[in-house]
């Protein structure tokens, strides 16, 4: 059975900083009918649970560490039986939503984790958080892009642990490198390609 991705939308809240924003999240699952792996697990675990069905779930893997990618990260991990893990420069977000639980493992820059026959492997971007990463599969022709990069434009960056040079120096050297059929499947929102993001790219730094 080949690699698929399914797809769900959750809805919660993000906070930082003092303030509270409604948010929808996407939530992206990798895997067959035996066998997934969960990007992201934002606000409802019944939501996420439902995607995977009986499906052994292999990891939760973390784009970032705020508080609406993560949130439902440690009870969904105990109800699977699955690992959360994450990049370790988002330590610092982590522990405001979770201080007494530690992720299971690390994300490392170049990391390929092995899923129902086919390939993620990890690219830090940082920018929007330390230690976001984006999560390329070749043979999916998809790249899971957290925050980091949208239909539209790069990902926020307004707030603590952000910053806008490192997010466009993120998007340019690890992202727009990949063919331009890759299609971007980003934390919020539709979906886009490497293609349309390479045509727009020098409008949105123009906009910055």
């Amino acid at each position: 059975m080949s690699a698929r991705i399914d797809h769900t939308v959750t809805s919660g809240t993000f906070s930082l900083d003092g303030a509270t924003f409604d948010v929808d999240n996407n939530v992206w699952v990798v895997g067959d009918d035996h066998e997934c792996a969960v990007i992201d697990a934002p606000h409802d675990v019944a939501a996420i649970r439902e995607l995977v069905g009986g499906r052994e779930v292999r990891a939760v893997l973390c784009t970032h560490a705020h508080d609406d990618h993560v949130r439902a990260a440690p009870a969904l991990a105990e109800q699977v039986g699955a690992p959360v893990l994450l990049h370790p420069q988002d330590r610092v977000l982590w522990d405001l939503t979770h201080p007494d639980r530690e992720p299971d493992g690390e994300l490392a820059d170049g990391q390929v984790f092995h899923i129902a026959g086919t390939e993620l492997r990890v690219l830090h971007t940082p920018g929007h958080a330390p230690g976001a990463v984006c999560l390329h599969s070749p043979d999916l022709a998809t790249v899971f892009t957290g925050d980091t990069l949208f239909a539209g434009g790069p990902g926020a960056t307004g707030r603590s642990h952000s910053d806008y040079d490192v997010i466009v120096a993120s998007i340019r050297e690890r992202l727009l490198p990949l063919p331009a059929e890759t299609e971007v499947r980003p934390g919020h929102g539709e979906s886009t390609t490497i293609g349309a993001v390479r045509r727009e790219f020098d409008e949105w730094i123009a906009r910055g």
